[in-house]
């Protein structure tokens, strides 16, 4: 059932933030982003009534010989028509994630399997990088430690661009991968796992943090070598006491890392707000895909067979080496279909 009530009250809220715009009058960044988020719902809205008006008209046309058979005609495709357009107003009125156009921090860690599991979190940040490329994002690393053979220890990228948390929120889990590591000379296939874990970027206006709670520590940035070498204390490390939570940043300006490492503290933050308030909304009940539990596994790797799997959907592609060149849409498109379709069984 579509609540019709609603649709005349964002209707309405649509024609008067339309009015307001148009004297110039009030917040108008506030009043053109409402706007601008509202303008697909109502055009949605509008599209519905427009087809249930045409069969309500067509079916009218039944009584008088001389148009019956012009709606006998049309009636058909338009009835066929209609369950489309409600399913995609439906769709339209799902309660939106505020943070789904926010940029996003991304952090990857090896799990399990040691240097195998290090290599593969570097492969899984290029293909991170490349869908990012594909998009046009902007990827920034503000935080890497390598292995001596070219794997990651840790990894923390600041992804900027249109609707980048909601791409990529249903990324965050245990990735596992299934191959003979460069590392083994025997030809056995090996499971290792690494760890995603994707954020909301916070806005300063999210999360007030208290100087007091912080401990700030500067230290000398660890270099390649030579010249690269770090002479000055421009490491910055901060320690949120009441959560234990510890970010570094070791660039070349302690003033960029200070800023640097305090945007990551807010997200972090701010997500450990977000679970929260998941964990006590979804209490009763739990959705297939979610926002990401941490440590759930969601997906494998299978190199040998080419073959990668979403475990939260029962997706499986043979295209693994498209996937790790970051062709990510059909998986990502198919996770957020599925949430699309909880949070419609769960409105109705």
């Amino acid at each position: 059932m579509i609540p019709e009530d609603r649709l005349h009250q964002i209707t309405s809220r649509f024609e008067y933030l339309e009015a307001q715009m148009a004297e110039g009058s009030g917040d108008i960044a506030a009043i053109g982003k409402e706007y601008s988020d509202l303008r697909p719902v109502v055009e949605q809205i509008a599209e519905w009534k427009q087809v249930r008006a045409d069969i309500a008209d067509a079916e009218a046309m039944l009584s008088d010989p001389e148009m019956r058979e012009l709606a006998q005609d049309e009636l058909p495709a338009l009835k066929s028509r209609l369950p489309e357009v409600e399913r995609a107003l439906q769709l339209a009125l799902l309660p939106r994630d505020k943070a789904d156009a926010r940029p996003a921090m991304l952090e990857i860690r090896p799990g399990t399997g040691g240097e195998e599991a290090a290599l593969f979190a570097g492969d899984l940040l290029r293909m991170y990088q490349r869908y990012s490329e594909a998009r046009g994002w902007r990827f920034e690393i503000i935080e890497e430690q390598s292995t001596e053979l070219g794997g990651i220890k840790e990894v923390v990228a600041n992804i900027t661009g249109d609707n980048v948390f909601a791409r990529l929120k249903f990324e965050s889990g245990v990735h596992r991968v299934q191959r003979v590591p460069e590392t083994e000379s025997g030809g056995r296939i090996h499971t290792s796992a690494a760890t995603v874990a994707v954020l909301p970027e916070a806005e300063d206006v999210d999360i007030q943090i208290n100087a007091n709670d912080l401990r700030i520590d500067t230290m000398r940035s660890s270099g390649a070598g030579g010249q690269h070498v770090n002479t000055t204390d421009s490491a910055v490390r901060i320690t949120h006491i009441p959560s234990g939570i510890v970010v570094t940043s070791s660039e070349k300006s302690q003033h960029r890392n200070r800023e640097i490492a305090m945007q990551v503290l807010r997200t972090r933050l701010f997500d450990m707000e977000r679970q929260k308030v998941d964990a006590e909304r979804s209490a009763d009940r739990k959705s297939q895909v979610g926002t990401g539990d941490r440590s759930e596994r969601i997906r494998t790797y299978n190199f040998p067979q080419g073959r990668l799997t979403d475990h939260r959907i029962g997706l499986t592609l043979y295209k693994l080496d498209a996937v790790m060149a970051g062709d990510l849409d059909e998986i990502i498109d198919a996770l957020t279909t599925d949430a699309q379709a909880t949070l419609l069984a769960e409105m109705t």
